[in-house]
């Protein structure tokens, strides 16, 4: 919401009067003409920013003013720059109209490109572009490559097809020049000393390496100096969109392969920038090829640079980040020539065995490991050493770096179907990879979202049922864990917490270990899991708790839509017994408890209704976890599931196996606990039972007394009493008037149904056919008949 001054200057702006507006524009062109920044034209080139921007509609300045505003972009002025840049956004027609490609700045190319009314106009402001990369000092002023090229990328992003053939093979070769033969000298020289030593005695001074010493090869970003020329900016620039370039110039048609003739470097280099370019072996390459050598020296280099200690620790992170531009280059690079994979792998092994030690270096190894999964196998080399660190070690020790977990999981996620061709044990390290959701949970729940369904399978299904149901404990040990070594025993900030004396004791410490395993396969689950929830009680108002304790339901559905799919009835039976057990074995959250029970609750009617069977195959569960008064007031949402499944799906029409003897087993117990909720009040400490409990077990009773009759009189005097016992006056079991009367309702509907068993039985449990119905496909009805007559009506001439 604005303020009430900002609301009342922008109704201003858009009650502004064309007269007025008029007066105004005039007065602008006339401070525009005086050549100093003055504080009045500061202020109305913003006040014109916000007329403009308030209107709903773009308007159309004075062709004065607009060529007036034109010409402030290339003002020495940035705050001109910027305003007269906002101001032309809003206006029409667009500026693109009348581009002037020789004063290009940031806010001009800017301007260009967002003033291009469609993808229709791209093409002709590429073209105007790219040919200005041509234009040399002999035929006027030169344009300001850097401001030039940049433009050009975000072209190739927004429109890769407006660049044709030609387009691509200049650029190749411009390319080519700017990665190979940029200067090797700084601009500004330092003096050799001396009294009469003046600007005519100083000599350029080369460029130097990040630790110190002389550069003797050519020009990279990790060269510095104390002044950078314009080819060697054109070097860094190059760099920065080379492999974006890499990516996105196959859209294009490809460059022709005639021999170039004139392939030189338009530029003055060094000796050997000389001796290359005139080579037989360079002439002989097309412009893609030969970028594609000279991108391939270029990352050569960039590696070997980064084997020099860096004098500054800004300069260290530049030495990273262009590690991982390089090894992403390199693999670029042999996605298009797979002869390249055997002369980057060497340098590749060499990397990764000077890096893997320093976990500093994680972000760099993963673009490692990328070219290992997209070029391991046609070089015939081991990856197991690869997948063993990043798999372990990167999840296990630095979970709590953000920028990793990021890269990490995107990692996982665009290489899944690699990664299961070529490294199928990925999926044992389930447990390392929920410590970046225990850790980072808002962040990456999009990530485990697409990620958990391949980490599904028949051998870890039920380990990672599991492990999701204990992300809260995971969270609050990754927080322990982090403390434990942050804050020494003797700490008194670290006695307040008993969850960290507990992680620290040595009787305590197999629990917290099996949370913080690294591969699965060590066990289900933890056995004393109540004594872990004792520990970590207080942990359960910790921030981060609570956010992964929101993320966890979530991820359940996934995973009971995914496993589905590839468990067989022996798993789910296991699953369903695993929830049984589960639902009274969470961590303390009240919120977190209530959300997984209704998890639990949809999807245990799911998997009955798939396979109902399962009731009876985990009938003597069942029975028992229904036969349990404590979990009607513990547990309403999946007590009440498990006592619908039994009574609709205990039955011979779903199961042959299910007897009399089952079925009155079954009876008997829900008819102990309804007696005994119905008779007296609830333990104290908890509310009344809810009436879709009582309900559910009423229909239940009904459902299995009309496939037993020798049951029907039981449930017959129940209901009678219940419909004497509200006569009575208020019950203690029941505390609103309205739900007792829903309850009394439904007793007397089924007390109706259950005088003719023959009735209740096709209403209560009404065979297959009526519960999908085939009546349009069926011959025997007229529905078809009639469905037939119509159809032949509606489509006859």
């Amino acid at each position: 919401m604005y303020s009430h001054g900002s609301e009342s200057l922008i109704r201003q702006a858009r009650e502004i009067q064309d007269s007025e507006l008029q007066k105004f524009y005039i007065r602008l062109v006339k401070l525009l003409q005086f050549k100093e920044v003055s504080h009045e034209l500061l202020d109305s080139l913003h006040r014109l920013y916000l007329i403009l921007s308030a209107n709903k509609y773009s308007r159309t300045l004075p062709s004065e003013l607009q060529q007036s505003l034109v010409s402030l972009l290339s003002s020495p002025s940035e705050q001109l720059q910027v305003l007269s840049s906002a101001v032309l956004r809003e206006t029409l027609p667009p500026f693109g109209e009348d581009k002037n490609i020789g004063q290009l700045n940031s806010h001009a190319a800017g301007l260009l490109l967002s003033q291009a009314g469609s993808k229709d106009d791209l093409p002709d402001l590429c073209a105007q572009l790219i040919r200005s990369l041509e234009i040399r000092p002999s035929d006027g002023p030169v344009p300001s490559l850097m401001h030039t090229l940049p433009l050009v990328n975000s072209i190739l992003t927004h429109c890769p097809e407006c660049l044709t053939a030609d387009h691509l093979t200049l650029l190749n070769k411009k390319l080519v020049d700017w990665l190979r033969y940029a200067s090797i000298v700084q601009v500004g020289g330092a003096s050799s000393g001396g009294f009469f030593s003046g600007s005519r005695s100083r000599q350029p001074a080369p460029i130097a390496e990040l630790d110190g010493t002389v550069s003797g090869d050519f020009f990279t970003v990790l060269c510095v100096g104390q002044g950078f020329t314009e080819d060697q900016w054109m070097n860094v620039y190059s760099f920065s969109m080379l492999r974006h370039w890499l990516l996105t110039h196959h859209c294009v048609s490809n460059d022709s392969m005639v021999v170039d003739t004139d392939d030189r470097s338009e530029v003055d280099g060094s000796v050997v920038s000389m001796v290359s370019a005139t080579s037989s072996s360079s002439r002989l390459l097309s412009p893609k090829e030969r970028l594609r050598e000279k991108s391939f020296q270029y990352c050569q280099r960039l590696i070997e640079q980064c084997d020099r200690k860096a004098l500054k620790k800004t300069d260290t992170e530049l030495q990273k980040a262009c590690l991982v531009e390089a090894v992403c280059i390199l693999d670029c690079l042999c996605a298009e020539d797979p002869s390249l994979v055997y002369r980057t792998f060497p340098g590749i092994k060499a990397l990764f065995g000077r890096l893997s030690s320093d976990l500093s270096f994680a972000r760099v190894l993963l673009p490692v490991a990328q070219f290992y999964l997209n070029h391991g196998e046609m070089a015939a080399v081991d990856c197991e050493s690869v997948w063993k660190l990043v798999f372990s070690q990167f999840p296990a020790e630095l979970f709590n770096d953000p920028f990793l977990a990021h890269d990490f999981l995107r990692f996982l996620r665009l290489n899944l179907e690699g990664l299961q061709r070529a490294a199928p044990q990925f999926t044992r390290f389930f447990p390392n990879f929920l410590k970046f959701l225990a850790w980072n949970s808002p962040a990456v729940l999009e990530d485990f979202v697409d990620l958990l369904p391949s980490l599904v399978t028949p051998g870890s299904a039920v380990e990672l049922l599991h492990t999701l149901l204990d992300l809260p404990c995971l969270s609050a040990t990754l927080v322990l864990q982090l403390r434990s070594t942050t804050l020494p025993i003797s700490d008194p900030g670290s006695r307040s917490l008993l969850s960290l004396n507990a992680f620290r004791n040595p009787t305590f410490r197999g629990l917290f270990l099996f949370l913080l395993r690294t591969e699965a396969g060590s066990g289900d689950t933890i056995e004393r899991l109540s004594v872990l929830h004792d520990l970590l009680a207080e942990a359960a108002e910790w921030p981060r708790v609570v956010q992964c304790a929101q993320t966890a339901p979530v991820l359940l559905h996934i995973y009971f839509n995914t496993v589905v799919t590839v468990a067989d009835e022996k798993l789910l039976a296991h699953l369903i017994l695993v929830m049984l057990e589960r639902s009274n074995l969470l961590l303390n959250m009240p919120t977190y408890c209530k959300e997984i029970h209704r998890v639990f609750s949809c999807q245990l009617l799911r998997l009955c209704k798939l396979h109902p069977s399962l009731v009876v195959d985990q009938s003597s569960e069942l029975l028992e976890f229904a036969g349990t008064t404590a979990n009607v007031y513990s547990k309403e949402d999946v007590y009440t599931h498990v006592v619908w499944v039994l009574g609709e799906y205990l039955s011979p029409s779903s199961d042959s196996r299910c007897s009399v003897r089952l079925i009155t087993s079954c009876f008997e117990s829900l008819e102990a606990v309804l007696f005994e909720i119905t008779s007296s009040a609830p333990p104290p400490g908890s509310v009344c039972p809810a009436p879709k409990v009582i309900t559910t077990l009423m229909s239940a009773l009904a459902k299995l007394a009309s496939r037993s009759h020798d049951l029907i009189p039981r449930v017959s005097l129940f209901l009678s009493k219940l419909r004497n016992i509200t006569k009575g006056g208020s019950v203690p079991w029941c505390s609103d008037e309205e739900d007792m009367v829903a309850i009394v309702t439904r007793g007397e509907e089924l007390l109706s149904l259950l005088k003719t068993p023959g009735v209740a039985q096709s209403v209560l449990t009404p065979p297959p056919h009526v519960n999908t119905p085939r009546w349009h496909r069926d011959t025997n009805l007229a529905l078809p008949l009639q469905l037939l007559a119509l159809t032949t009506l509606t489509h006859s001439p």
